[in-house]
């Protein structure tokens, strides 16, 4: 079946149905939304900085109040010290003396003791269960270093906020830097280490504002070069650590572990006299990324970015526009769905003006308040599971609980021709900034049954796009529209090109939504063809 694609501002939708041994048609629909749940927490710290100001605000009347009990006092204490005894002689200030000492200044303690910070104290409390922790903050650092190799981008992009598509200035000090290296580091990414290590340093010999130390620095940044197998280079920035604090712990034994290191290795090259480090600066390309699991990773990251196969004329050619009725369906007969050719074999097609402004307002309203992060199945256990592999939020819409979800549904069947009575639940999902599902099949390869993809996204403003690794097709949302196409031939074997991937978002943020259509209930709808490949 066709896998379709709806496309709306700022996120993408993602619709899929399927079947209970995974034979389901996908769609995504594209709605206009920001980055989800991390919107409220923008409010929420606007909100603290007002609380803080108005708690500076009463420090600010406190202390302006203690300054004129000040004031005064001092303007009192003046005049009784200069003559003790003939200031005391009136009988008005040995008054007031005791009424001061017993009264007012026992007054002016509560004032001392007052404490303005209750509010905010208690403003903190109930939003702190809000806030991200310790695992979301590693999240979003690992999920820069994505985009970092996904689209090519160095450090020093990142630390000046050069991003493609955007449009807010936002920097990373050394401190940031810093703690980016560090994170890579502690996960034993030392490839990302080094990188962010670097930039830390590049930032701090320029002279800019920072709390950690130089030798924090190098110390992190000369083991991670020498996990890199750069020996040189390693005792080069060592060397520089140990000029700086010669006393460092670690700096002296490291050294000369380095350099006996590298003597033994000459040794075994037959070579005299150490290797000279590199005059060059570490960058982006000094060191190779490790290889990991996906094999299709580098063809996958070039057309992320994209590189990916461009179509011969002769082959644009065969590509057409047109309007779908769905084969004189009474409810597109009047308003058929405009329909174009994105890629020939296999065939993948786009429709437009798929949602309406008004829908994908009410879909977000429906699934913000039920995000939560999205799982996959464990193939071996069979149990939900969430997976580095997807990074996305979604939630579960049904077709009772709004009319617009009903009327989506419907649209779907009249779209693809094909029954949603046995479909699952509507599925939505967020892929913030970074956000990504890596290269994957939509049908079961266990048991390899009849499966659909209709998938709908957003306008992103920069990354995001669905590619096909296999043929080299890159899909970019558009606000509104959706992309179509099958993932298994008639028979019910799956047509392994259809292997995809959604592309992490660079900028902006992308919704998607899943319905999984059975295939139970399609027999008569899409019948087997002559050959399985039909």
């Amino acid at each position: 079946f066709q896998e379709m694609m709806i496309m709306g501002n700022d996120s993408t939708w993602i619709l899929n149905e399927s079947s209970s041994v995974f034979n389901f048609t996908e769609l995504f629909f594209s709605l206009n939304l920001l980055l989800g749940q991390m919107t409220d927490l923008i409010y929420t710290e606007k909100e603290l900085v007002q609380s803080l100001k108005e708690y500076i605000k009463a420090e600010e009347s406190k202390l302006d109040a203690v300054k004129s009990w000040a004031n005064k006092l001092d303007v009192l204490t003046r005049a009784s010290t200069l003559d003790p005894e003939g200031y005391l002689a009136h009988p008005v200030n040995a008054y007031k003396l005791m009424k001061r000492l017993n009264t007012e200044w026992s007054e002016l303690e509560s004032l001392v003791l007052q404490d303005p910070s209750d509010g905010f104290i208690s403003n903190m409390t109930v939003h702190r269960q809000y806030f991200p922790d310790q695992e979301d903050e590693k999240g979003a650092a690992k999920a820069l270093m994505r985009l970092q190799d996904t689209y090519k981008l160095d450090s020093e992009s990142f630390a000046r906020g050069k991003l493609p598509g955007m449009h807010h200035n936002a920097i990373l000090t050394v401190d940031d830097c810093y703690d980016m290296g560090k994170t890579a580091y502690n996960e034993a990414d030392y490839y990302h280490a080094v990188l962010w290590m670097q930039q830390a340093l590049r930032q701090m010999d320029a002279e800019e504002e920072h709390v950690v130390s130089k030798a924090d620095v190098l110390d992190y940044l000369s083991y991670s070069v020498y996990q890199m197998g750069d020996l040189p280079r390693a005792i080069e920035l060592t060397r520089r650590l140990v000029a700086i604090d010669s006393s460092h712990q670690r700096a002296g034994g490291n050294l000369r572990y380095f350099e006996k290191l590298l003597s033994k290795q000459l040794n075994e090259l037959n070579q005299e006299g150490q290797e000279p480090a590199t005059e060059e600066p570490i960058q982006l390309g000094t060191y190779k990324r490790p290889k990991d699991y996906l094999p299709e990773r580098e063809i996958y990251e070039a057309l992320c970015r994209g590189e990916g196969v461009k179509m011969t004329t002769e082959r644009r050619s065969r590509l057409y526009c047109r309007y779908h009725d769905g084969n004189r369906n009474p409810r597109l007969l009047l308003q058929p769905m405009k329909e174009e050719d994105e890629w020939d074999s296999p065939h993948i097609v786009r429709y437009l003006n798929a949602l309406s402004d008004q829908e994908i307002e009410k879909i977000k309203e429906l699934a913000k308040p039920r995000l939560a992060r999205a799982t996959v199945r464990d193939p071996i256990t069979g149990i939900l599971t969430t997976a580095n592999y997807r990074v996305s939020k979604s939630a579960w819409l049904e077709g009772e609980e709004d009319p617009v979800i009903e009327r989506v549904n419907q649209r779907i069947e009249d779209i693809t021709g094909l029954t949603t009575q046995t479909a699952e639940l509507l599925q939505i999902a967020n892929y913030g900034v970074g956000g990504q599902y890596e290269p994957h099949f939509d049908f079961s390869r266990v048991r390899v049954t009849s499966r659909r993809g209709l998938k709908c996204m957003s306008d992103v403003e920069a990354g995001g796009a669905t590619v096909f690794p296999d043929f080299g097709a890159a899909i970019y949302p558009k606000k509104g529209t959706a992309v179509f196409w099958y993932n298994l031939f008639r028979s019910g074997e799956g047509d392994y090109r259809t292997r995809h991937a959604a592309c992490p978002v660079l900028v902006g943020s992308k919704w998607v939504s899943n319905k999984w259509i059975h295939e139970r209930g399609q027999e008569f709808r899409r019948p087997c063809g002559l050959t399985e490949v039909d």
